[in-house]
């Protein structure tokens, strides 16, 4: 068993406090994703874990052993950094054996290791090539090799794909999700790229300014955010955000502002109800936006003038201006549009997001 627990773990740096109580449970086999904007303490909390950080407080422990004193060579981890730090002046099979040749394996152990991984990444040809002479991609694949060989309880990722081209990293996201699922290791990986924690991530912890902001599967960050940062961090195009004014109107809740007055959907209507005659921010996703048709109620839709369209071949982006504000639809690809040219969104009612303008939690 692997399990990885974080208990009030904070560091700093003179005045600087880069991570700030993160309590974390990293279960047995789980791939977790650390994301979050440059800064957000999501790589020095990687690092306390593997050791090549000094923690200020709190504890880290792997298999429920506190390793904060252990240094990274005795905790059983193997890390996959974002240069990936290869010698140069050694063969593939040699960078990959190095790290068991350090730890006194023995030869046949070290061959048998070295050519099970370079099979499972499909890169036999290459051991006897030279860093020099490959490409990105499988620069990338013998740094995940060099780690599979010590067979660690954990694997420890920091953002190992930024360095590759947009289509090499969708190739070896699928690739990665492939191999954890092969080797069934407990993984933790940081990344800023929210679609790279959508897709790989068993959970998301999503991070900012040094704390943890909120922690669930994918699908629930996407539908269920804690708090405004996340609702625009996870999903893409990130959510509409408005200023609104609730108002309460013959027994129903309303949300207003320039150029937009909807009904606030029935189910959301109790937790607002405190909210009446005060501001608060209205988010909805770009795909929760659809061009108004007969069958949509009036009371949820609004007009907007088209500033920019973005054609991307399975979808259509509408930048739309909606009073003073600007919003963002996702249409079907098959919609006619013009640029200035006016017309009527209506909103999915089952999508609707609000949040308090102060403390920016869900309402």
């Amino acid at each position: 068993m692997a399990r990885v627990a974080m208990r009030s773990l904070n560091k700093k740096y003179d005045e600087v406090h880069a991570v700030i109580d993160v309590n974390l449970n990293i279960h047995d086999q789980e791939f977790v994703v650390l994301v979050g904007p440059s800064g957000c303490g999501k790589t020095t909390t990687l690092r306390m874990v593997a050791g090549l950080e000094s923690i200020t407080s709190g504890q880290v422990s792997i298999d429920e052993k506190v390793v904060n004193e252990l240094p990274p060579m005795d905790r059983d981890i193997a890390m996959v950094f974002q240069n990936y730090a290869l010698y140069p002046h050694m063969s593939v099979y040699d960078n990959m054996a190095f790290g068991l040749k350090m730890r006194k394996f023995d030869k046949p152990e070290i061959d048998k290791r070295v050519k099970v991984a370079a099979d499972i990444l499909g890169i036999q040809e290459l051991l006897k090539r030279k860093p020099r002479q490959l490409s990105g991609g499988q620069r990338q694949r013998v740094a995940l090799g060099r780690a599979i060989v010590r067979h660690p309880q954990v694997f420890l990722f920091d953002e190992p794909l930024s360095n590759l081209d947009a289509k090499l990293r969708v190739q070896m996201r699928v690739e990665l999700k492939k191999l954890h699922e092969r080797l069934g290791t407990t993984a933790i990986y940081v990344t800023h790229d929210q679609v790279e924690a959508m897709t790989l991530g068993d959970r998301v912890v999503v991070m900012r300014d040094g704390r943890v902001q909120q922690v669930g599967d994918p699908m629930e960050l996407y539908n269920q955010p804690a708090n405004r940062f996340v609702a625009g961090f996870i999903g893409s195009p990130a959510m509409n955000f408005a200023q609104v004014r609730i108002a309460a109107e013959n027994g129903s809740l309303w949300a207003e502002s320039e150029g937009l007055r909807i009904k606030v959907p029935a189910p959301i209507t109790p937790r607002l109800g405190r909210y009446a005659g005060m501001e608060a921010t209205l988010g909805v996703r770009p795909e929760d936006l659809r061009i108004a048709g007969a069958g949509d109620a009036k009371d949820l839709g609004f007009d907007v003038a088209i500033e920019v369209i973005e054609r991307l071949g399975s979808e259509i982006l509408l930048d739309v201006a909606v009073g003073s504000a600007t919003m963002v639809a996702s249409v079907e690809p098959t919609v006619t549009a013009r640029v200035h040219e006016r017309l009527r969104l209506a909103i999915n009612p089952d999508r609707v997001h609000f949040f308090d303008n102060k403390t920016e939690a869900a309402i």
